[in-house]
């Protein structure tokens, strides 16, 4: 979006010479990223209810456990507020039981990106002119955790919901100079 400052503009828009250079041609971009989570199950570990090596979904067994991401007193981030509870909520599956696949949601993606940038024309020729650019990436500092990094098998009882990896990257900024001809 071109800012409505400088030279022609709605505001400023007799500013000429160095009024101009300083309030005139700045732009501002954005990226806005939302995501539901993704559905996810709780396996049954190396317990397979088939009569081949085949991984199974664990069977809940009461009321569905809520999930908010929450972190332990041990310094963990769990999917679940109360993981022992959420734990019991799931039993292994018997022999021929399919059990329950993707009944849980994980968390979304949330990202907003942004950028300023400001274009000077050189004052001897009006094809040549000088780009500042400031980016910033993931501006809220965001952090949202990767459904695919949980620990949900039934033999995994003391890190059951625990979150292992990040989906988003810290804040990162940028800053670049470019000179076009």
């Amino acid at each position: 979006w071109e800012l409505p400052l400088g030279k022609g503009r709605t505001l400023g828009r007799n500013a000429r010479g160095a009024a101009d250079a300083v309030v005139g041609g700045w732009q501002l971009t954005g990226i806005y990223r939302w995501t539901s989570g993704f559905p996810i199950g709780v396996g049954n570990g190396f317990t397979w209810p088939t009569n081949s090596n085949m991984y199974g979904w664990g069977v809940l067994d009461g009321p569905k456990p809520a999930t908010s991401t929450t972190k332990n007193g041990d310094g963990a981030v769990n999917i679940f507020p109360d993981p022992s509870t959420a734990f019991q909520a799931f039993r292994h599956a018997y022999p021929g039981e399919s059990g329950n696949r993707n009944i849980l949601r994980g968390d979304g993606f949330f990202g907003l990106d942004m950028g300023l940038s400001k274009r000077w024309k050189m004052p001897y020729s009006d094809q040549h002119s000088v780009q500042f650019r400031w980016e910033v990436f993931n501006v809220p500092n965001s952090t949202r955790f990767d459904t695919q990094s949980l620990s949900l098998a039934l033999d995994q009882g003391t890190s059951f919901g625990n979150y292992t990896q990040l989906l988003t990257n810290p804040r990162v900024m940028q800053f670049a100079l470019r000179y076009e001809y």
